[in-house]
């Protein structure tokens, strides 16, 4: 099958699966809580809420996971870098990011980024929903471990390969874009696969700035409801679902890569 016809088909399967998946969620959750003793208006509510904190979490990972791959890749490129004025700022970052909790990361980009950039965005404050900053905050701290997983993919590849490309006449940036950055992705496929799972654990704390995600929203069902122990075995039942989910396809993804690659 040729390619424009094969990419259109791969994504209408990927949003059919996507609809099916939360249509199906909602649907298993009401029947569960149905199971456990909750009355039919209220499980159907819970179940609701609970599949739309599940879809808000998972679009969320997904979102922040591919601006961090973006960031990572950019920055483990520049750690490589032998100019000072290059690398030491992506060290810096890197260096801030990794040394400070996601936390006061997610907490500073809500209450803090909006009046720095205030005086040249007014409408920065309106502009950063608990989403989008939530999303900064997620992308620039996966990004920061993508950076130093791509780094040490870069330094795996041998010299050889850089001084072949160098004989054939390629520059150091078509050298790189070309000959290194294809390969040593490929190798770091599995730990930036566990950047994205961990990351998507790591959005419960999006909740402290009163995003909707399935940890917030599984404590406003407790509040309503007043059945901790349901709502929680839920709510982990949902995180696993959604990491085991995202493993397989980032597991099938990575057989295809290393497939190509041979």
């Amino acid at each position: 099958m040729p390619l424009w016809l094969r990419l259109p088909l791969i994504l209408a399967l990927l949003l059919a699966g996507y609809l099916a998946l939360f249509a199906l969620l909602g649907w298993a959750l009401e029947r569960y809580f149905l199971l456990t003793g909750f009355g039919p208006e209220r499980a159907a509510s819970a179940g609701r809420a609970m599949a739309l904190g599940a879809e808000i979490t998972l679009k969320l990972t997904l979102l922040s996971g591919m601006a961090g791959l973006f960031i990572g890749v950019l920055a483990g490129i520049a750690r490589t870098s032998r100019r000072a004025w290059v690398r030491l700022p992506a060290s810096f970052y890197i260096w801030v990011t990794r040394g400070t909790p996601l936390l006061v990361q997610i907490l500073f980009a809500y209450n803090a980024l909006p009046l720095l950039l205030s005086p040249l965005w007014p409408s920065a404050q309106q502009a950063l929903t608990p989403y989008w900053a939530a999303f900064i905050a997620l992308a620039f701290n996966v990004g920061a471990y993508n950076a130093e997983v791509v780094r040490a993919g870069i330094q795996a590849i041998p010299k050889g390969q850089w001084e072949a490309a160098w004989s054939l006449g390629l520059s150091p940036g078509s050298t790189m874009r070309f000959v290194i950055l294809p390969q040593a992705l490929r190798i770091v496929v599995p730990p930036l696969v566990n950047n994205l799972v961990a990351l998507l654990k790591d959005s419960s704390l999006a909740s402290v700035i009163a995003l909707t995600e399935l940890a917030l929203s599984g404590q406003r069902v407790i509040s309503a409801t007043f059945r901790p122990v349901e709502v929680y075995l839920a709510v982990a039942a949902i995180y696993l679902l959604l990491t085991t989910l995202l493993t397989l396809f980032t597991n099938l993804l990575e057989r295809r890569l290393q497939g190509a690659g041979r």
